[in-house]
């Protein structure tokens, strides 16, 4: 079994869980989850029963001790999560309309994890080929986008595959919009591209066959597109094709999709060659439907790290076949 380091942003998400009101102000009340999409994504692998570990950096404070708490609680390795002894944990507040579907208000200004220093790329992250995963919250500041360049590096260097969950949060970027050229710079250099719909929208700025081609000749192996409620779509370079995802009554949709990626990159490091599973349709399509099951869970309960699935509760749907 592969070892898989998350790289990112670690962070407490104080999410609307309630609200009461005296007849003129409507108080909303907020409950403290550990989160972050790599975070989460690590805590969804480990649970499963997978080698994860969390490459970050956390404040020297109530909160950042939350998170390695949280995180060593599920057994994620903490080995390569940092603390800065003066830049503080980012916190994030999150509404939900009734359809569980979330806005965001970020405090996020030269916080911890955007302030991780480029020596502290070290080599136990690629160990034995390790799985790298990573998204684009490490690509909103300088200081953090060099980082992210030099781990890319030193993953092809070591033959590690790289995933990259784009998990666009345009309010982080200069003038509220993500930056499409470096995103695809960084999307270019991997072996596997996890979009929502909206963000592949956005990134192939309507020419979707021209950028699906570009990704295939970058050396990109496979994408997935999810679409909340709607089919899941993966692209390899001979085929296309939608799976329809479990019907459930959504209460908040935060996590879905790292729970979908962390349990999709938890199956290919079963393999001893998670690269050539990229390209194997027929596994593929079993290791998708799986997930998307995994994501499902997440997004019918409130919590990211509660709400993932242990394998025993999910193993019904474990695609045995492709492992023999």
């Amino acid at each position: 079994m592969k070892q898989i380091t998350c790289f990112g942003e670690v962070l407490i998400d104080f999410v609307n869980t309630s609200s009461k009101t005296d007849g003129l102000l409507n108080l909303k009340s907020y409950t403290q989850f550990p989160s972050g999409a790599p975070a989460s994504a690590s805590v969804c692998i480990s649970k499963l029963g997978g080698n994860a570990y969390m490459a970050g950096q956390v404040g020297d404070d109530m909160f950042g001790d939350f998170i390695i708490d949280s995180l060593k609680k599920y057994n994620v390795h903490t080995d390569f999560l940092l603390k800065h002894k003066s830049a503080k944990t980012t916190l994030v507040f999150v509404a939900l309309d009734e359809d569980g579907e979330r806005s965001f208000s970020f405090h996020r200004d030269n916080t911890a994890d955007v302030l991780f220093p480029e020596s502290e790329v070290c080599d136990g992250w690629f160990k034995d080929e390790a799985i790298i995963h990573f998204g684009s919250l490490t690509l909103t500041d300088d200081v953090i986008t060099n980082v992210t360049k030099t781990m890319i590096k030193k993953a092809k260097k070591a033959n590690s595959l790289l995933s990259f969950d784009v998990n666009l949060r345009h309010n982080l970027w200069d003038g509220g919009n993500a930056d499409i050229n470096l995103i695809n710079e960084i999307a270019f250099k991997v072996d596997l591209i996890k979009f929502a719909r909206e963000e592949f929208d956005y990134l192939c700025e309507g020419r979707d066959e021209e950028y699906i081609k570009k990704c295939f000749d970058s050396g990109v192996s496979l994408i997935l597109i999810t679409d909340g409620g709607n089919d899941i779509e993966y692209i390899t370079a001979q085929k296309r094709t939608r799976i329809p995802v479990p019907k459930v009554k959504v209460i908040d949709t935060t996590g879905g999709g790292d729970a979908f990626i962390g349990s999709f990159l938890f199956c290919i490091s079963q393999f001893e060659d998670p690269k050539s599973v990229l390209t194997s349709t027929d596994k593929i399509e079993k290791i998708v439907k799986f997930a998307s099951n995994c994501g499902a869970k997440v997004v019918a309960a409130h919590g990211i790290f509660t709400s993932l699935p242990y394998f025993e509760d999910i193993k019904e749907h474990w695609p045995t076949e492709i492992f023999k």
